[in-house]
């Protein structure tokens, strides 16, 4: 239940709330990456997740770079989404007893969170074009 709202005013305020909300999803994911690394079996698998890893912590900083454009803090709005995401791959993840079916389950949640992330910034590059923004 939340008991205070942001109080959303516009459209540039609802970028910015996104763009918070962004930052901890990819902090999140920064976080799981590594556990998807030595969880995984398959050595290509392992370096796509790596490859992933470095690609996610450089988004860190473009949202931290865009957050500060706009005189904003760097602090972070939870990303309900991408916690629920990230913690049904834990439990999916631990219930593989076998590599194989493990490392099929690691694909499938990666899968889950990428589409969520591209929906995040799909959204976000949308308003950015509406509020006529070039910073990024």
């Amino acid at each position: 239940m939340k008991f205070f709202t942001a109080n959303l005013q516009d459209l540039q305020a609802l970028y910015v709330n996104h763009l918070q909300k962004a930052l901890d999803m990819e902090e999140h994911i920064v976080k799981a990456l590594p556990t998807m690394i030595e969880k995984a079996t398959t050595p290509s698998l392992k370096q796509a997740f790596q490859n992933h890893l470095e690609e996610t912590q450089s988004h860190v900083a473009k949202v931290e770079r865009i957050l500060q454009a706009y005189g904003k803090a760097t602090e972070p709005i939870p990303c309900k989404t991408v916690r629920s995401l990230i913690a049904e791959a834990e439990d999916a993840i631990a219930d593989a007893a076998d590599t194989a079916i493990r490392d099929v389950t690691l694909i499938a949640c990666a899968q889950e969170v990428e589409h969520h992330e591209i929906a995040v910034y799909g959204t976000l590059r949308s308003w950015a074009d509406l509020l006529g923004e070039t910073v990024a």
